[in-house]
């Protein structure tokens, strides 16, 4: 039997290295620094297109701008790290969400007035700033972040348009703002019960079949009493979206999303037709496996994460869980352990669930000079364990890339991904490696269950927000018409042995990427077969692995995916490297069928 869970043991986040409170008279420093450096900045507006006729003070002055900007982003996203960590642990407290969206606001105006910046670099002729980087040295350091500020180029307004759109953002946000707020006071009543949103769908995956049929639906209709306010949310910022890329003249709602993360529109449609390709062999096959496993002929939606049988899952306590991930950071190199062991030894993870906390999981980066913070709702399940390991492979990547600064650390999307799901990967070879007989049968259903909710789940998300996004430009989407949509997709990709019963289709409310983050999802399955053919590299050559993968992580924003993944001789362009993650996939779910 297993212990209870000891909460206490389970660390909540400090703050006060970054700010001490809302009070705290260093954000107000912060911002004038900010301002500080913005007007700088400002001084120099048209000496970029001035010096055009002279390389080398061209690139002088490219330096120092791109330095000034640095600088005030540092200070802004410094104060607006701290408003967004507080408040996701206070969803339930209207002065941290008062004090975020003020900030917000400041931080805008501050912001904008470096606007001009990105738009005199665009004006430059590419063989204009090659000929500046090459003359002053100093400079050249920039070229990749140079890079991602070009590829919008084809995309940008006049700067006055721009300005309108810095302006009204926070407004605009506040949407997003009015979603997560819903969401945090979500809750369901399950008899005498009464749980959190993190805690129902914590739930989803009890043993008992009687108690994840409870929560199935109370969830849902928790959801359904929500869904006319998170309907109107995702309706009015899809129309935002649509206002804006119409006037960018981005060929489709996805496109903005892959222009940041320097993905080729192809490498995307490689990817969803790979998965797409794999529904019937890996998702559908598995279910009717699992189904089998159970005594059932179809699953119930509430069943699809349940454990084989109803013995009550093993249990992590947090100080085996932060043992498990450390053991396998090691086995793959010291430095990623004693990167992970520093965030256990501060007080940079809130793991601790509590009422007012909303649900999820991440790792803020911050700032290059600050360090990261992790966040999650630890439950001790198996789950929970590899969340845990997922967040801290984003954390050791982040300060990895820090001393790149804060422009050249950030990621795209696209090989963000790569070193969390590359932490999971290790901490469930670490799980597996002792397990035999139906302990092994329990967790490969759990690795295939993971993979499907990483790769399929997610491609999946990508194409509803597709077909939804397609659909909202004929006019606003009722409830129902974004819960048949989702009904729609969602059985695609789970097939015949999962019912979607009643309630199901209000359950696309409670995921927030679609509300925050547009298209983002497929960087999840992105990130999860990329990683699956990194680890066939390290399994071909540990020794010779670790040092190139080092490099990849540490080189930050650097690298766009192609050039990150050449080294290793990958080219993530063609279908066929998605297909052989896929491949992967499926012979997971042969072994599972041969233990069935």
């Amino acid at each position: 039997m297993n212990a209870p869970l000891k909460i206490d043991e389970i660390p909540e986040w400090r703050l006060d290295d970054l700010y001490a409170g809302r009070e705290d008279p260093r954000i107000e420093a912060d911002l004038q620094a900010a301002a500080a450096a913005n007007a700088a900045l400002a001084e120099m507006k048209g000496d970029f297109a001035a010096a055009r006729n002279s390389a080398a003070t061209l690139g002088e002055r490219l330096d120092r701008g791109v330095t000034l900007y640095e600088q005030a982003a540092n200070s802004l996203w410094s104060v607006g790290a701290f408003a967004a960590l507080a408040s996701s642990t206070a969803r339930n407290d209207p002065a941290w969400a008062k004090f975020e969206a003020d900030l917000r606001a400041r931080s805008a105006q501050i912001g904008a007035e470096s606007l001009f910046f990105t738009l005199e670099i665009n004006q430059l002729e590419d063989a204009e700033l090659e000929a500046a980087l090459a003359a002053h040295p100093a400079a050249a350091r920039w070229r990749p972040w140079l890079r991602r500020v070009r590829a919008s180029r084809p995309h940008e307004l006049s700067a006055d348009l721009e300005r309108l759109l810095i302006d009204r953002g926070p407004a605009v946000a506040n949407w997003g703002r009015l979603s997560d707020d819903t969401l945090a006071a979500l809750t369901a009543r399950i008899g005498a019960e009464t749980l959190t949103l993190s805690q129902v769908l914590n739930r989803l995956s009890d043993p008992l079949p009687l108690r994840r049929k409870q929560a199935g639906q109370a969830l849902a209709k928790a959801l359904a009493a929500r869904t006319p306010t998170l309907a109107l949310c995702l309706n009015t910022l899809a129309f935002e979206k649509q206002v804006e890329d119409r006037w960018r003249k981005y060929p489709s709602p996805a496109a903005g999303r892959h222009l940041a993360n320097e993905v080729d529109a192809e490498a995307v449609e490689a990817l969803e037709a790979a998965v797409v390709d794999g529904y019937a062999s890996v998702s559908h096959r598995y279910y009717r496996l699992k189904a089998k496993v159970m005594g059932r002929s179809v699953l119930d939606h509430w069943d699809r994460n349940a454990p084989l049988d109803q013995a009550q899952p093993r249990q992590f306590a947090w100080g085996e869980a932060k043992a498990m991930v450390l053991d396998s950071f090691e086995a793959l190199a010291p430095r990623f352990a004693e990167t992970a062991r520093t965030f256990f030894a501060q007080p940079w993870i809130d793991a601790r669930p509590r009422a007012g906390k909303q649900s999820g999981a991440y790792s803020h980066p911050v700032t290059a000079p600050r360090h990261p913070y992790v966040f999650m709702n630890y439950m001790g399940e198996r789950r929970d364990v590899l969340t845990l390991a997922h967040e801290l492979g984003h954390a050791v990547h982040q300060t990895l890339a820090a001393p790149l600064g804060t422009l050249l650390a950030d990621t795209p999307l696209t090989l963000a991904e790569t070193a969390s799901i590359f932490g999971e990967g290790l901490v469930f070879e670490t799980l597996l490696a002792g397990a035999t007989g139906i302990e092994r049968r329990g967790l490969l259903a759990g690795k295939i269950e993971d993979g499907i909710n990483t790769v399929f789940r997610q491609i999946a998300f990508h194409r509803f927000e597709a077909r939804f996004h397609a659909a909202r430009l004929q006019g606003e989407l009722s409830p129902e018409q974004i819960g048949g949509l989702w009904l729609e997709v969602m059985g695609e990709s789970l097939g015949p042995a999962i019912r979607l019963g009643k309630g199901y289709e209000h359950y696309w409310a409670y995921i927030s990427h679609f509300v925050h983050s547009p298209f983002y999802v497929y960087a999840y399955a992105f990130g999860d077969l990329l990683v699956r053919a990194l680890m066939e590299k390290r399994r071909e050559d540990p020794a010779g692995f670790a040092p190139r993968y080092e490099a990849l992580l540490a080189a930050g924003g650097t690298l766009t995916y192609v050039e990150a993944l050449a080294p290793f001789g990958l080219d993530p362009r063609q279908k066929a490297f998605w297909a052989a993650g896929v491949h992967q996939m499926e012979r997971l779910v042969d072994e599972f069928e041969a233990l069935v």
